[in-house]
């Protein structure tokens, strides 16, 4: 018997991710998703395209492009908002994408990973989206391996379990859930994606590798390679030919003058810990938490001199509550503090950004942000938020995408 991939084994043994819950006559009710392996090819006979219109369940990753407004679900598939008017975003379709978790789009083509395959679309249309190519065994960092020579990957599907509240352990009645399941310039990510564009090509991170794909014909993306870069790769973020890679251990920073061969300049160390970064000029923002899956570590964020991106050195270490994702416009910097809320700081003085903070919204759990050209899209627990932040001081929000936990039960 072959082991399973580390990757594999450890999605295998998390056999149950709790996402909500609700108080049944003295019992609970929680939403898990229970693990499946399954084949490739069973993986590939999955459906894929644009479904009518679904309730966002959990926020995942989030991207604007136009007027578009995309909001990941985790492994199932990415819901698409007309954001013209963000007082009142419209919930347009659904596009289906079994083991989509980022995407990143271009020359009206979205770019988005279905478990081990790079797809494409065509949303030059948003109401006939078609599928025009897949890569197959770009990301094998998600492969399971099984016995033989089979490959496997692992699927999540959704169960309700009722667990008494006067006893332990879990009850026997468990309920089966099933889900139902234009321009020419690039969009705009949160500070967490693993997908990003520059320069006619789309770079992606696993958690220990950068991968290379050229979409100088956005319509026909090819494999360019892949460069190992340890493990505990979490985030990128381009910026001024440059790639800025957030680990759990540090920074790295690429070259990627020629864009089909980055060239590693430094790495910023750091404390082990959860590292999102974005970048504005000649500095980087980056924020440290801990956390279940981040360790000890440090709540705090850091700015760091890149003008000389060979060499990065620290300016300054700021204490925060549970930072996690970051944006920054012009002199301001909006931060997501967990169940915290989220900050805005002017940043005009990299030295004193902790004693700069213009306004703190505690009443709301915020974990990503995109200060886009319209509003302040914030993604948390209870869905996706729009604030008007031109006004960094007052920042007034405008609607609220929730989460319909009801169309879970």
């Amino acid at each position: 018997m072959k082991k399973f991939l580390l990757n594999g084994l450890i999605a295998i043994l998390a056999i149950t991710v709790f996402t909500q819950c609700k108080k049944n006559d003295g019992d609970e009710l929680k939403l898990i998703q229970i693990s499946k392996l399954i084949t490739v090819d069973a993986m590939r006979a999955l459906p894929v395209g644009l479904t009518k219109a679904t309730p966002v369940k959990q926020p995942g990753k989030i991207y604007i492009y136009n007027d578009y407004l995309f909001i990941n679900e985790p492994n199932k598939g990415i819901h698409i908002y007309n954001n013209a008017n963000p007082n009142a975003p419209v919930n347009l379709a659904f596009l289906q994408i079994p083991g989509n978790v980022d995407l990143a789009i271009s020359n009206n083509v979205l770019y988005a990973d279905s478990y081990v395959d790079l797809l494409a679309f065509d949303i030059t249309s948003v109401t006939s989206i078609k599928q025009i190519k897949r890569l197959p065994d770009v990301f094998k960092q998600f492969y399971a391996l099984g016995y033989s020579n089979q490959k496997y990957v692992v699927t999540y599907k959704d169960t309700l379990v009722r667990q008494s509240t006067n006893k332990t352990g879990w009850a026997n009645d468990i309920a089966a859930y099933s889900s139902s399941a234009t321009s020419s310039s690039s969009g705009q990510g949160g500070s967490m994606a693993r997908f990003t564009l520059l320069n006619d090509h789309l770079y992606t991170v696993g958690t220990m590798d950068l991968s290379l794909f050229d979409v100088k014909a956005p319509a026909n993306p090819t494999f360019i390679k892949s460069i190992n870069l340890g493990w505990g790769v979490e985030t990128i973020f381009p910026y001024d030919n440059k790639l800025f890679i957030g680990t759990n251990t540090g920074m790295h920073i690429f070259s990627a003058a020629d864009a089909a061969n980055p060239i590693k300049l430094s790495t910023y160390s750091h404390v082990f810990a959860c590292d999102p970064v974005v970048v504005q000029g000649k500095y980087a923002f980056v924020t440290l938490r801990t956390g279940n899956f981040c360790r000890q570590a440090v709540n705090q964020l850091e700015v760091v001199d890149i003008e000389d991106p060979t060499k990065p050195k620290q300016v300054a270490v700021f204490p925060m509550q549970s930072p996690h994702g970051l944006s920054v416009s012009g002199n301001n910097l909006f931060l997501c503090e967990g169940e915290y809320g989220i900050k805005s700081f002017n940043i005009t003085n990299k030295a004193e950004i902790g004693k700069n903070m213009l306004q703190h919204i505690n009443n709301i759990k915020s974990y990503d942000v995109i200060a886009g050209p319209k509003s302040l899209i914030v993604t948390g627990a209870d869905g996706v938020y729009q604030f008007a932040y031109f006004n960094p001081i007052n920042m007034r929000q405008l609607s609220l995408i929730r989460v319909d936990k009801s169309a879970s039960l």
